[in-house]
């Protein structure tokens, strides 16, 4: 059965973009194979995702660097689901995550929208069952 493996977010400088997901997201890095002296394949994912990953992909154009941080025109595109979304917050408030909106209830959940640190948009959501 196929299934979501990767999703590549552009980013500046792999260093800084391992640093954010890394220590501020708390997530994992899975691989960092350095590909040529530009190149390098970087993926990082939540702790336990076994399926779903994100391919942090360096600018290698100045078409890909102008989208930077822009990737889906100033609409949230990338979701981040929890279990304790009190807890992730928290963490992720202290880690110096920036939240755009406050969280809030939603019929399909509780969610609040932060930023990366190059202005992504995304949601931390506690889907309700």
């Amino acid at each position: 059965m196929p299934h979501l493996g990767l999703t590549a977010i552009v980013v500046r400088d792999y260093d800084e973009a391992i640093a954010f997901y890394v220590d501020s997201l708390g997530f994992e890095l899975r691989e960092d194979t350095r590909l040529d002296e530009r190149k390098r394949w970087v993926v990082v994912a939540p702790p336990g995702s076994t399926e779903s990953a994100i391919l942090l992909a360096k600018a290698a154009s100045d078409e890909q660097a102008a989208r930077v941080g822009d990737q889906t025109g100033g609409r949230v595109g990338f979701f981040l689901n929890t279990d304790d979304f009190a807890r992730d917050h928290a963490r992720m408030v202290q880690a110096g995550v920036t939240f755009i909106r406050e969280p809030r209830h939603e019929p399909y959940g509780t969610v609040a929208v932060f930023v990366d640190l190059y202005g992504n948009r995304w949601d931390l959501i506690q889907p309700r069952h």
